[in-house]
C-alpha cells in the first residue's frame, strides 16, 4: 500500500468516518481507529476534543493538508467579512486541487493534488502545478490536451460514485469546469457532517 492510500485509510479510521464516501474505506468493516489502542472504549470527548476533532476531519478532507497550510487559510477566513466558518469552507473549496476534484477529473483528493503537482491542469489555458493555488469566480480549470487519455481521468469521468457540485459547470467534452462561485456550507457535498463553526471555536481559543 503506498504512503498516499495509507494515509488516507488512517484518516477514516482515526475519525471513525468514511469521510469521502468512498466504497473501499476500511471504515466500511472497521469502525474502530488503528494502532493497538483503536478498539479502547470512548470515553467522553471535551469541548476542545471536539473542536480539535472537526478541525482534523475537515483539515483531513482536503488530502490532508499541513497544519501550517490549514491555519493560513483559516486567518484568511477570519480577515474576510461575513461568516468565518463559510468563509473558510469558501476558500477550501476555491484551492485548484479541490476545484479538479469537484470536476470528477480525477477519483481522490490525494489524486487531485498529485494530477496538479504534476502539471495536468491548465487555469484560464495556463499550466499551474500549485495544488494551493486559488481559484477566482469565472475561472475555467481543465486538463491538458496530452493528459485528456489518462486512465485516471477517464475513470472518474465515467465514475457515478459523486455528482458535480451547482457552483462549478463542467464541459465533460472538453474536459474543462468552470468555477461560478465560492459556495456555501450547505452547498457542498460532503459525505459526512462537517463542522467548520467548531474549526472556528478552535481557533479563536
Amino acid at each position: 500500500m503506498s504512503k498516499r492510500h495509507s494515509a488516507k485509510y488512517k484518516i477514516d479510521r482515526r475519525m471513525g468516518e468514511n469521510i469521502w464516501g468512498r466504497p473501499k474505506s476500511p471504515v466500511n468493516t472497521r469502525s474502530y481507529g488503528p494502532g493497538q489502542h483503536g478498539q479502547r472504549r470512548k470515553s467522553k470527548v471535551s469541548d476542545f476534543g471536539l473542536q480539535l476533532r472537526a478541525k482534523q476531519k475537515l483539515k483531513g478532507y482536503y488530502g490532508n493538508l499541513t497544519e501550517k497550510q490549514f491555519s493560513r487559510t483559516y486567518t484568511e477566513a477570519a480577515r474576510r467579512k461575513g461568516n468565518t466558518a463559510e468563509n473558510l469552507v469558501g476558500l477550501l473549496e476555491a484551492r485548484l486541487d479541490a476545484v479538479v476534484y469537484r470536476a470528477k477529473f480525477v477519483p481522490t483528493v490525494f489524486a487531485a493534488r498529485q494530477f496538479v503537482n504534476h502539471g495536468h491542469v491548465l487555469v484560464n489555458g495556463k499550466r499551474v502545478n500549485i495544488a494551493s493555488y486559488r481559484v477566482k469566480a469565472g475561472d475555467v480549470v481543465s486538463v491538458r490536451e496530452k493528459s485528456r487519455s489518462m486512465a485516471l481521468v477517464l475513470e472518474a469521468l465515467s465514475s457515478g460514485e459523486r455528482d458535480t457540485p451547482d457552483y462549478i459547470t463542467v464541459d465533460a467534452r472538453h474536459m474543462a469546469a468552470t468555477f461560478v462561485r465560492a459556495p456555501e456550507l450547505a452547498e457542498v457535498p460532503y459525505p459526512v457532517k462537517m463542522e467548520p463553526n467548531l474549526v472556528v471555536e478552535f481557533y479563536a481559543s
